[in-house]
């Protein structure tokens, strides 16, 4: 293939799912060995909850409670079953630990991070920041620290949040959401052509990449 296939990505820190559907992306791509082509993965911004304070007061299960107006005790059963597919990706999340925050400054850094050649490290980071190490990604001193870990530059980092740099950008990637129909996330856009929403399984994706590939030569 003369380009590599173009996976477009709307998802958000605070979303379970979010690291779940990466986890089984690459298993998908890993899947195909030495026949998996060769792709280019794009991030883009999408909050879950935009209302959400920085410093919001209480547990995940709280916050989930009040936002869906369920039960505690049905919405910790959810988070239990959200922990038990999450290791069987491979990923330990510590809901205990997790702060529940507003991500909107998080996504401004990940668009700075793109422009510095590191979007999918800083993404990686963030994730496990925020469900597996209890670290505190809406504030803006966490967000430098942690995007100092993945090489960027802590000045520079701390200066693009400071003047808000990014929010236009980040705003931009909401719109194109909503212009897509997209109302929840993950979503992922491959090739420009098909939408896989959710989670999917690996062996979705590998069938969704060996499509497309398939369709490039064959238009070739």
């Amino acid at each position: 293939m003369s380009s590599p296939i173009k996976i477009d990505i709307w998802s958000d820190i605070a979303c379970p799912w979010c690291y779940i559907g990466k986890r089984h992306l690459e298993a998908g791509i890993a899947a195909l060995g030495d026949d998996a082509p060769e792709v280019e993965i794009e991030y883009h911004s999408f909050e879950l909850s935009p209302d959400t304070p920085v410093d919001f007061e209480g547990s995940a299960a709280d916050f989930l409670a009040g936002h869906k107006r369920l039960p505690v005790e049905q919405v910790q059963g959810m988070i239990d079953r959200v922990v038990g597919i999450a290791a069987n990706a491979g990923l330990e999340y510590d809901y205990e630990a997790l702060q529940h925050t507003k991500t909107l400054k998080a996504h401004e850094l990940l668009h700075f991070a793109k422009d510095q050649g590191l979007q999918l490290e800083l993404k990686e980071r963030l994730l496990k920041a925020y469900f597996v190490d209890g670290r505190h990604v809406g504030r803006v001193d966490e967000l430098v620290a942690l995007g100092a870990e993945v090489g960027l530059d802590a000045d520079a980092a701390r200066e693009a949040l400071d003047s808000d740099r990014y929010a236009a950008a980040v705003q931009a990637d909401i719109a194109q959401a909503a212009a897509y129909g997209i109302q929840g996330v993950p979503f992922f856009v491959i090739d420009g052509r098909y939408g896989v929403s959710g989670a999917q399984p690996a062996e979705l994706f590998s069938q969704a990449l060996t499509q497309v590939a398939g369709e490039r030569e064959a238009a070739a």
